[in-house]
């Protein structure tokens, strides 16, 4: 079960892991876009960008509707939702960790928490 749980968290991490594939990522977050106006800012192919998009697709990060010639590109908030979520259950987990050693170092007696000289 635990395989099932991280395996659309690794497909969209390593999805992310890409400079191209994030900045496709943060201009779909204004917005649909065709491939083309997706392709407009980078220096590559066309062939080199459908398959970014396919990797994106593919980790549920973006989803595609195709209306005749043109194929439009969506972002999936739901999966950024979950890669979310998986970050803030760690930061969370730190925070209390943090919290209880601040707890332990503020009962410890006064003249245990300097340095010796």
């Amino acid at each position: 079960m635990l395989n099932q749980e991280t395996e659309p968290l690794d497909l969209m991490f390593q999805a992310l892991a890409d400079p191209t594939r994030r900045r496709m990522i943060e201009r779909l977050s204004r917005g649909s876009a065709s491939v083309s106006e997706l392709a407009e800012p980078f220096k590559m192919s066309l062939p080199a960008i459908v398959q970014h998009l396919q990797v994106l697709e593919q980790s549920g990060l973006v989803t595609t509707q195709k209306v005749g010639r043109v194929r439009t590109c969506t972002i999936d908030t739901g999966a950024l939702s979950m890669a979310e979520k998986w970050i803030n259950d760690r930061r969370i987990g730190w925070e209390h960790r943090l919290d209880r050693l601040g707890a332990f170092l503020d009962a410890l007696p006064s003249g245990l928490d300097k340095p010796a000289k």
